[in-house]
């Protein structure tokens, strides 16, 4: 997986080491991710257009925040997700397709923690 490390004043490897909390957004196939520091980037979408990509392609990628004690997963199924037109069987395929792409991402960085999907991302899940 080839991933950017995105940022103005802070090196981003040393930043994860110290346990700051940064942001990435995974592409769906796995090829490529973003990394920049939270409080540099504050949301998915401005990561996306300091990397030179357009903020309306949000819906391409899995949104993590993550630090050295575990990523919480924005946890947001497009309805165009792999063209999949049953919702409870589209969520399950994000569900599985997205632990698979954050974990291996995760490992990438060497970083071996729990994927969390905050409560206010659940509904989804519920549905």
């Amino acid at each position: 997986m080839l991933i950017d490390r995105l940022s103005e004043n802070i090196d981003v490897d040393d930043a994860i080491k110290k346990g700051d909390a940064m942001l990435a957004v995974i592409s769906f196939d796995g090829s490529h991710a973003i990394i920049g520091h939270l409080d540099e980037c504050m949301e998915h979408h401005i990561l996306l257009t300091k990397a030179g990509l357009s903020s309306g392609d949000i819906d391409k990628y899995f949104r993590i925040v993550f630090d050295q004690k575990g990523a919480d997963w924005t946890f947001v199924c497009p309805p165009d997700y792999m063209d999949i037109p049953d919702r409870a069987s589209r969520i399950m395929a994000f569900y599985r397709d997205g632990f698979a792409m954050i974990s291996a991402f995760l490992a990438e960085m060497g970083l071996f923690v729990g994927i969390k999907i905050p409560k206010r991302y659940r509904r989804y899940m519920d549905a």
